[in-house]
C-alpha cells in the first residue's frame, strides 16, 4: 500500500497554496474568519480526497491501463488497437478530476454552456488525438512535423472560434493530462512502440525516441474539440461563453461566496451532487473494465478483486477531493483574486506589484511543490546520463510558470489579448523542435501538462477568475488562458535544455 507516500506528495503539493493564501488572508487581504475556516477544512478535505484518489488510480486502475495496452497490442490488429484506443481516451477523460473541475468554472461564468456536453467534446478530442498519435507512431511519422501540422489547425480553429472559447480551449489543453488520463495514454504509447520497434528491429533508442510523444499529440485534441464546440455554438447564436451580463452575475455571486463563509453545512450539502456527478464519471470507465475483463483480459480472481478495490478508492477519493474543492479551496481562491484584483484596479501602484508577485510566486511554488514534475525531471536527468541535473530543470520550470502566472494577473489588469502571448510561445516551441533532439521533443510536449496539475485547475485559476471580476473585466476571456500558460512552459524549457545536451554531447564526441 503506497498511501502514505501519496499523502505525502500531495501534502506538499497543497501545504505551500494554503501557506501562502493564510498569510494574505490575515494581512494584505483579509478574508475573514469564515472563509478562512472553509478553506482550511476544503485543504484537508482536498489533500485527503486526492490521496485516495491516487491511491485508488496506483492499485486498481493504471495496472487495467497497462494490461490493456500490453493485451491490445499482443493482438496485432491496427482496427482493434485503434478503435478500443479511442474509447479508452474517452472514458478516463470523463473520469479525469481536472476537467470536472475545469467544467465546472466554465459553466460558471458561461451563458449557454453544457456541461457534459462540453465534457464530452473534450473527451473526443481525446480519444480522436490518441488516435492519430498512435498512427503516428505505427507509421514512423516524425513526431515533430506531425504536432507542427496538429497546432497549425489548431490555431486556424482557435482564430474562427469566438473569443470567449479561446482560453478555455487552451486550457482544456492543459487540465486533460492529469493522474487518470496520462498513465493510460503512456501505457498505450509505450506498449505500442515496444511492440513496432520489436517487430522491425530497431534500436532501443528509436524506441525510446517513439515511447514518447502521445500526451503531447493527445492535448492538443481537447483544444481542437473546444474551438469545434465554440464555432458550434457562435453559430448557434449562443455567443458561447460569458458576455457583459454573465460577467455582472459572476460578479455578484463572489460577495454570497464570503457572506455564507460562516457556514460549514456547505461541504455536506455538496454531497449529493458531487456523488451523483462522480458517479456519471466513473461508470463508463467501470462499464470499460467489465468488458475488457470478460473478453481481452481475462485477470484471475485476486487481481478482479483489487482493481475493484482501487475504483472503490477512486471514487471515494473523488467525492471527498470535488466536495474539498468547491467547498471551501476555489471560493478563497476567488474571493483572494477578487481583493487582491480589487485593490490592484483601483489603487495601481504597489497593488498592481503585489498581484503580480502573488502569481509569480504561486507559480513558482506550484511547479516545484508538484509531484509529477518531480517524475519529470528525474526522468529526464536519467535521459541525458545526468548531463542536465534535476535542479537546473526545476530552476527552469519553475522560472518559466512563475513568468507565466505573473504575465497572467498582468492580462487580467491590463485585458491584452491572450494571443500575444501563445503565439510566440508556441511558435517558438515549435520552432526549436526543428533544431530539438527527437527524444526531448517528445518529452517536451508530454510533459505541458505536467505543470499544470490540480493546483493550477483549482486554486490558480480560480484566482485568476476573482481577480478578472473584480478588474471589471471578462472572466471568459481576460481569466482563461492561465493554463495553457503554465502548460507552454515546459515545451520551451525542455526543448532549450535538450539542445544543450545535444551540443555537449558532440562536444564530448570530438574531444
Amino acid at each position: 500500500m503506497n498511501l502514505l507516500q501519496k499523502f505525502r506528495e500531495t501534502l506538499s503539493s497543497v501545504l505551500p497554496i494554503m501557506v501562502i493564501v493564510l498569510v494574505l488572508g490575515l494581512t494584505v487581504a483579509p478574508l475573514g474568519a469564515g472563509l478562512i475556516v472553509r478553506f482550511l477544512v476544503g485543504g484537508v478535505l482536498l489533500i485527503f480526497g486526492l490521496t485516495l484518489f491516487l491511491a485508488g488510480v496506483d492499485i486498481g486502475i493504471l495496472p487495467i491501463g497497462e494490461r490493456s495496452g500490453a493485451a491490445l497490442t499482443a493482438k496485432k490488429s491496427l482496427p482493434l488497437l485503434l478503435g478500443v484506443s479511442f474509447v479508452i481516451g474517452v472514458m478516463v477523460t470523463i473520469a479525469e478530476p481536472d476537467v470536472q473541475v475545469l467544467a465546472d468554472q466554465i459553466q460558471g461564468v458561461a451563458a449557454g454552456v453544457n456541461k457534459w456536453s462540453l465534457v464530452m467534446m473534450i473527451a473526443a478530442g481525446i480519444g480522436l488525438f490518441v488516435v492519430l498519435g498512435l498512427l503516428r507512431t505505427m507509421l514512423s511519422l516524425k513526431l515533430k512535423y506531425l504536432l507542427i501540422f496538429s497546432y497549425i489547425c489548431v490555431f486556424v480553429l482557435a482564430f474562427l472560434c469566438p473569443p470567449e472559447f479561446q482560453g478555455v480551449a487552451f486550457d482544456a489543453g492543459g487540465a486533460t493530462t492529469g493522474p487518470m488520463t496520462v498513465p493510460f495514454i503512456m501505457a498505450l504509447g509505450v506498449g505500442v512502440a515496444a511492440v513496432r520497434s520489436g517487430g522491425s528491429g530497431k534500436s532501443g533508442g528509436t524506441q525510446s525516441d517513439d515511447s514518447f510523444g502521445l500526451t503531447g499529440i493527445a492535448s492538443v485534441g481537447p483544444v481542437a474539440a473546444v474551438c469545434v464546440y465554440g464555432i458550434i455554438m457562435g453559430l448557434g447564436g449562443h455567443g458561447g461563453a460569458a458576455d457583459a451580463p454573465a460577467a455582472e452575475a459572476a460578479a455578484e455571486t463572489a460577495v454570497p461566496l464570503a457572506e455564507k463563509a460562516l457556514g460549514l453545512g456547505i461541504f455536506i450539502r455538496l454531497l449529493p451532487e458531487e456523488l451523483y456527478e462522480v458517479s456519471l464519471a466513473l461508470l463508463p470507465l467501470v462499464v470499460m473494465f467489465v468488458a475488457f475483463q470478460l473478453f481481452l483480459l481475462k485477470m484471475p480472481p485476486v487481481q478482479v478483486r483489487r482493481m475493484i478495490k482501487g475504483v472503490a478508492y477512486s471514487f471515494v477519493g473523488l467525492v471527498i477531493f470535488l466536495v474539498g474543492v468547491n467547498g471551501g479551496f476555489m471560493p478563497a481562491g476567488t474571493e483572494l483574486g477578487s481583493l487582491l484584483g480589487g485593490y490592484a484596479s483601483s489603487r495601481g501602484g504597489l497593488w498592481v506589484a503585489l498581484l503580480t508577485a502573488t502569481g509569480i510566486l504561486f507559480g513558482a511554488v506550484v511547479v516545484c511543490a508538484e509531484p509529477a514534475v518531480w517524475v519529470l525531471t528525474e526522468q529526464v536527468e536519467s535521459v541525458s546520463g545526468g548531463t542536465i541535473k534535476r535542479k537546473v530543470m526545476l530552476v527552469a520550470l519553475s522560472a518559466g510558470v512563475a513568468i507565466s502566472i505573473g504575465l497572467s494577473m498582468l492580462r487580467v489588469l491590463y485585458g491584452f489579448s491572450l494571443w500575444y502571448v501563445l503565439v510566440p510561445g508556441y511558435a517558438l516551441a515549435l520552432l526549436l523542435s526543428l533544431w530539438c533532439p527527437p527524444l526531448f521533443v517528445g518529452i517536451a510536449f508530454d510533459s505541458g501538462g505536467v505543470a499544470s496539475g490540480p493546483m493550477t485547475s483549482t486554486f490558480i485559476l480560480s484566482f485568476a477568475l476573482g481577480a478578472a471580476v473584480a478588474c471589471g473585466g471578462n472572466p471568459a476571456t481576460d481569466a482563461f488562458g492561465v493554463i495553457a500558460l503554465v502548460a507552454m512552459t515546459p515545451l520551451i524549457a525542455i526543448q532549450v535544455l535538450g539542445i544543450v545536451f545535444d551540443v555537449k554531447s558532440r562536444k564530448t564526441e570530438e574531444k
